[in-house]
């Protein structure tokens, strides 16, 4: 049996430490990853800082990462889609309330991952730029096609076009990257906001217009490009997006939705104090306090202009059937077709700050200050 090594948080105060870890057989339905890279998200960094506020279920010692990239070692029963060998991607769900395993984070040497939760692929596609999908790319899923979201139709490597055109707000992130990608693979016209050094990368990925974000005459010019089309509802990413994606949608024909994988109007992970660090720190309170005010006034604000609206988050569970169905449709049936076509891009580019475990600390770090049209990975 293989030797495992990990990068654990021992416990929500402590820094990472990088010491053995067990190796967990797949049971019915996973696979075992040994993996090549992994990519480093918000959640990554907030998770222990927040503690029982953003993941209450985790008890540390805990591995976390949801975004890998690597090679099958072990299939479990009932799996088909797999053999010992293949290049795979894997979305890591042991952060899941309904999983909540040690054994299914990425930042360790092996993962086990739901079959459902990987795809192949191509060997023209390194583990870098794969590394950078899994978890937004299932976000951005959710939110565009479960039956509580946006609802929009699926995915597929000839989309029938809908008539339809969706707001995604924040476009050149990792999760617009996808969420562009994906709207466009199912049909619709996307309209998108970017700063301007980003305006050919999101038209590259899909976007037709793309409207710069900064700008205080960009929500009038948003819903002056919808005269005429019919509007599919709104993606709202980013600190405040939610609000001005319910501004635009109010004033257009069509799905008043606004699907949000945003912080209310005010709030921003930003506003932190640069020497927080993962434990109790009163120095959170007043964050709490604006959230929990922005998060009352922006319902309000929803409830009065007759938009309806629901967080990504809210959606993104293994006890939600229909984020498995819309998992399987994702994993299954589009992405291996259409990364080995070429249809579907890697984004956003990888930005590797290292090589194995011992650089988890500085990716997360990383992540914290922030990238643009990047991802922060790590090689293993």
């Amino acid at each position: 049996m293989p030797t495992n090594t990990a990068a654990w948080f021992l416990t929500s105060q402590a820094p990472l430490v990088v010491k053995s870890a067990p190796y967990t057989r797949p049971r019915e339905g996973e696979i075992v990853i040994k993996n090549h890279a992994v990519a480093i998200n918000p959640i990554d960094w907030v998770t222990p800082i927040f503690g029982t506020f953003v993941l209450p279920w985790i008890k540390y010692p805990f591995i976390f990462g949801s975004d890998l990239a690597g090679e099958v070692v072990e299939v479990g029963k009932g799996v088909t889609r797999f053999s010992v060998g293949d290049r795979v991607l894997g979305h890591a769900s042991g952060m899941d309330s309904k999983r909540n395993s040690a054994a299914e984070g990425a930042f360790q040497e092996y993962t086990v991952v739901l079959a459902h939760m990987a795809a192949p692929i191509p060997n023209t596609l390194s583990y870098e730029n794969a590394a950078v999908l899994p978890l937004t790319l299932s976000t951005a899923a959710c939110g565009l096609f479960q039956k509580d979201q946006l609802a929009l139709q699926y995915p597929s490597v000839h989309p029938r076009p809908t008539g339809k055109t969706l707001l995604i707000w924040g476009g050149s992130s990792s999760l617009g990257s996808n969420a562009i990608q994906l709207a466009v693979a199912a049909g619709y016209e996307v309209i998108t906001t970017a700063s301007p050094r980003n305006f050919d990368y999101v038209k590259k990925l899909g976007a037709s217009q793309v409207f710069d974000y900064h700008n205080k005459t960009t929500v009038k010019e948003i819903i002056k490009a919808f005269n005429g089309k019919i509007c599919a509802g709104a993606l709202a990413i980013g600190a405040g997006s939610a609000e001005v994606c319910a501004d635009i949608v109010h004033a257009c024909n069509g799905n008043k939705f606004v699907s949000r994988a945003s912080l209310p109007q005010s709030v921003s992970f930003d506003a932190l104090p640069s020497d927080l660090r993962p434990g109790l720190d009163l120095r959170l309170l007043p964050f709490l306090f604006r959230f929990m005010v922005a998060n009352t006034s922006m319902q309000i604000k929803f409830r009065t202009k007759g938009i309806r609206s629901k967080s990504i988050s809210d959606s993104t569970s293994m006890d939600n059937e229909g984020y498995n169905e819309v998992c399987k449709v994702i994993y299954e049936d589009f992405l291996p077709q259409t990364l080995a076509s070429g249809h579907y891009v890697a984004a956003p580019e990888p930005v590797v700050v290292g090589k194995g475990l011992d650089h988890i600390q500085a990716g997360l770090d990383a992540q914290r200050q922030g990238v643009s049209a990047k991802k922060v990975v790590v090689s293993l």
